[in-house]
């Protein structure tokens, strides 16, 4: 029973996709932001349970940031119109920022060390402005330190959506999926969803080239 790594992947990337179409094709309907509000959060759990399951911490940093590298001109082009910026991000960085700071919160003992651990990896995502930049790195850390701690985590990750008010509080709902998470992975597809981030980005950049040309 409940909904494993698998299912809620499905769920984050169907989302992610409304959000995007809506961002990319579709500007003025909020109602595509609301719904991509979801995926976010989970795509952040997920991440902390990947941290946590995988057999090889650094293959799995190496992993993200290998994507948030190839990513990041499909992203540009889709959201920005231009090859290459340097003023946005993909989301990929903060994933991968976010299991860097895990990686050293391991590695730690006295909380004042993780606490500067977790500023440091704020600070770094705000510089270099992935997406979602230092809010992004602290519902990490909200999963990652509340993680045996089922309810709690689940009430400080909706808090973290309705924190920040306007479109972000939809993604709170993403708390019911969330709770019928039952700690299982289910089929293994790691590198389709990896790769379907940058390919749908670049899909969507094409088509709404493909729709300028015709009006």
């Amino acid at each position: 029973m409940g909904l494993n790594s698998f299912q809620l992947k499905c769920i984050a990337v169907i989302t992610m996709i409304i959000d995007h179409t809506g961002a990319v094709l579709f500007p003025g309907e909020l109602m595509f932001r609301y719904i991509g509000r979801i995926s976010f959060p989970i795509f952040c759990f997920l991440l902390t349970e990947g941290f946590f399951h995988t057999k090889d911490v650094r293959k799995y940093m190496l992993r993200l940031g290998i994507f948030a590298v190839v990513s990041e001109i499909p992203y540009d082009l889709a959201f920005r119109g231009t090859v290459l910026e340097f003023e946005h991000q993909n989301v990929f960085f903060t994933l991968f920022m976010g299991v860097v700071m895990m990686y050293a919160l391991e590695k730690s003992g006295e909380w004042q060390v993780k606490a500067v651990e977790v500023f440091l990896a704020m600070w770094a995502a705000d510089l270099l402005c992935s997406d979602y930049r230092f809010k992004g790195i602290l519902l990490i850390a909200v999963y990652y330190f509340f993680r045996e701690r089922r309810w709690i985590k689940h009430g400080a990750g909706a808090a973290w959506n309705l924190l920040w008010g306007q479109i972000q509080m939809y993604g709170a709902l993403a708390t019911v999926p969330l709770a019928f998470y039952n700690g299982e992975k289910g089929p293994s597809m790691k590198y389709f969803f990896y790769l379907f981030y940058p390919v749908h980005l670049l899909a969507l950049y094409v088509i709404s080239q493909c729709l300028q040309t015709v009006q």
